[in-house]
């Protein structure tokens, strides 16, 4: 199964990087958002970080307009009818994501691979919500997408072996370290990753230490590159606290129970990078 046609919807940071690691790849990218203006951002990041590369000596002045040229913004799902796979990025919230694949059940010819890039969702619910499962499957990228090698390959319930050996297998042409997760909340990466970030959060609301003594022990105690607190601002807030949830939804067990300083924060809007503010303060 060839996959040189992909469309990638949403234009947030997760479908941004997807776009350019497959344009990078030589692959054709459709890229589609309700918003054509988050397009257009999202163009404009993808050129000043192509522009960097070309700075350090990584990437030639055409090598960037050609992998530019290969990204199609477009405002029409219905062009999904000419694409071999289809990769959503969208906000992590089921509803939203069900009535997309619905959508795009109803676009797309059978033959289409439909993949999710979430981070937490069961992939069989999802895919529940057409009518091929089988060519449904979890795609995890991680952030940022084009410089970090791991995508976790999620299969639901009903998910093909074709469609899992073909994303496989475009991973790795993607330039990227394939792993095989089984679907269960949060998956590997974020069912280890979020509960000890909501710890340091907690140690920070009993007063055990302050948020850059926090971060301090686990870059220089366990040689952490980012602290779970800076950690947290980078992924925002919101999406830490929406993972929490949806892991202690799904396994039923206190110790995924999010902290309550972790709710008041998203409740007052510091959401991290993306607000301005969160456990620290940034310049927007």
């Amino acid at each position: 199964m060839s996959i040189q046609t992909i469309m990638v919807i949403g234009a947030g940071q997760m479908g941004s990087g997807i776009a350019q690691v497959a344009a990078s790849a030589d692959r054709k990218v459709l890229w589609h958002d309700l918003s054509m203006p988050l397009i257009d951002k999202g163009m404009l990041v993808i050129s000043n970080q192509l522009d960097r590369n070309v700075a350090k000596g990584r990437l030639t002045e055409e090598a960037k307009v050609s992998i530019l040229s290969r990204i199609q913004p477009t405002g029409d799902m219905e062009e999904a009818a000419q694409v071999d796979l289809v990769i959503e990025a969208i906000s992590e919230n089921m509803a939203w994501k069900t009535a997309l694949f619905q959508k795009l059940d109803g676009i797309c010819p059978p033959q289409v691979i439909m993949a999710t890039n979430t981070s937490s969702l069961p992939i069989t619910e999802i895919a529940a919500a057409t009518t091929r499962p089988s060519q449904v499957i979890g795609m995890h990228f991680m952030n940022p997408v084009p410089v970090m090698p791991l995508i976790e390959i999620i299969r639901g319930l009903e998910t093909s072996q074709n469609v899992f050996d073909a994303i496989f297998q475009l991973s790795k042409e993607l330039g990227k370290t394939p792993v095989e997760v089984q679907d269960f909340p949060g998956f590997v990466s974020n069912r280890i990753l979020m509960p000890m970030i909501n710890e340091a959060i907690f140690t920070v609301y009993e007063g055990v230490a302050t948020v850059e003594a926090v971060d301090t022990v686990m870059k220089l105690g366990m040689n952490h590159p980012m602290g779970p607190l800076e950690l947290a601002d980078f992924i925002g807030l919101d999406t830490c606290l929406s993972i929490m949830e949806i892991l202690n939804e799904g396994f039923k067990d206190s110790k995924y129970r999010p902290c309550p300083l972790l709710r008041k924060y998203v409740k007052a809007g510091r959401l991290g990078r993306k607000s301005g503010q969160g456990f620290y303060t940034y310049s927007t």
